[in-house]
């Protein structure tokens, strides 16, 4: 079970110093590259986004009221995989995908909306990741950002091992919610839990849906959301 209480001290700041975030590395563009996910030809050369953990009171709130606890997902065990029901396509295919890591999300989605049309886009998710006894092991965020300007995720632990991924299904997340996802790994680094990461699951969705109306132009907005995220491993 999360300690929530924990969690909320963390985000707010009280005992920041637990989350460590690694100094900005040389990031490479990312683009999918067969089954050589270390490689990665030409994107877009904007500045990654990184959590910076500003929460405040409401916000948290809001965050550990939605939140909702599951089974914990032990490595390696994939009758701990999450239950999608109807939604198979957000199941990894074939049949030597495992779960090797779980982790808890908890940050916002974050909006900016364009001056001329008005429309939001999504900007960057910024998040810590946390074990299931409410540990923060690591951070999600905007690795870099794709020719039309969309984020490309990324996840990230504190031992520096790290996975790029690429959206390949969705199902809705219920209203009020984000969609559910299922990501396909396309670079990752280590040594480390997610350096043979295949794939990625966004799941038990709760909050950071963009808001209906645009109230300013230009305007960026930080949504609060929380997520499970389960990440696999090819076996053979």
């Amino acid at each position: 079970m999360i300690d929530w209480m924990r969690v909320q001290r963390i985000l707010c700041g009280t005992i920041r110093s637990e989350i460590t975030t690694k100094p900005n590395r040389a990031r490479r563009p990312v683009t999918k590259k067969g089954a050589d996910m270390k490689s990665s030809p030409t994107t877009q050369n904007r500045s990654p986004v990184k959590p910076g953990l500003r929460l405040t009171w409401p916000a948290v709130t809001l965050i550990l009221a939605a939140s909702v606890i599951v089974a914990r997902a032990e490595p390696g065990n994939d009758n701990r995989a999450p239950d999608v029901g109807a939604n198979t396509q957000l199941v990894p295919p074939g049949e030597t995908n495992k779960v090797s890591f779980h982790v808890y999300a908890v940050g916002f989605q974050i909006y900016t909306n364009d001056s001329t049309t008005f429309a939001w886009g999504l900007y960057a998710p910024e998040a810590v990741l946390l074990d299931a006894d409410g540990n923060p092991v690591g951070i999600h965020y905007a690795y870099a950002y794709n020719a039309a300007g969309a984020p490309i995720p990324a996840w990230e632990t504190e031992s520096g091992s790290l996975v790029v991924g690429a959206r390949i299904a969705s199902a809705p997340g219920g209203t009020g919610n984000i969609p559910w996802l299922l990501l396909q790994a396309v670079h990752t680094e280590g040594p480390g839990i997610l350096e043979s990461t295949t794939y990625i699951q966004r799941v038990n969705t709760t909050g950071g849906v963009a808001p209906a109306i645009v109230p300013t132009a230009g305007q960026t907005v930080r949504i609060p959301y929380t997520a499970e995220y389960f990440f696999y491993r090819g076996t053979k």
